[in-house]
C-alpha cells in the first residue's frame, strides 16, 4: 500500500485523530500518526506508554526513556501518547507487553503488521 500524507485515515476507516501533543509526536511530528513514504519504520500505532513497554523497547535497543535534545526528543514516561512503529507493537505484542492503544488515532497503515483483534483487545478508546 502506497500512502500519501494526506491519507489520514485510522484503523476504523475514519478520521485520523490526534495522538499527542505533550509530548509532540509523529514521525511527522504533527502530533498525529501519519505516515508516509519516507517513514520507513511506520510510526503508525498511537499507543498510551506503559512502564513494562518502555522496559522491553530499551532491551531491544531502543531507549524511549532517556531524552535526546538533539532531536528534539524528551523521552517518555508511562502515561505518555506515542506513536510507535508498527511492528515494534506488534514485537511487544507477541512478547505479552504490548501497551495500551488508542484506535482513533492509529493509522490504517499499522494493519500491515498488527492483527486488528488484537489492536482491539489492547484499546482504551472502544465502549
Amino acid at each position: 500500500m502506497v500512502l500519501e500524507m494526506d491519507d489520514s485515515i485510522n484503523v476504523l476507516g475514519e478520521q485520523l485523530e490526534s495522538c499527542s501533543s505533550d509530548p509532540q509526536t509523529g514521525f511527522y511530528r504533527d502530533g498525529c500518526c501519519n505516515v508516509g513514504p519516507d517513514d520507513h519504520g511506520v510510526h503508525a500505532v498511537c499507543v498510551v506508554v506503559t512502564d513494562e513497554f518502555l522496559a522491553f523497547s530499551q532491551a531491544q535497543g531502543n531507549d524511549l526513556s532517556t531524552p535526546v535534545p538533539a532531536y528534539g526528543f524528551p523521552g517518555l514516561k508511562a502515561g505518555d501518547g506515542w506513536c510507535l512503529c508498527a511492528p515494534r507493537w506488534q514485537e511487544a505484542f507477541e512478547a505479552g507487553c504490548a501497551p495500551r492503544v488508542r484506535l482513533r488515532a492509529t493509522h490504517r497503515a499499522a494493519l500491515e503488521f498488527c492483527d486488528m483483534a488484537a489492536l482491539k483487545r489492547h484499546a482504551v478508546d472502544l465502549s
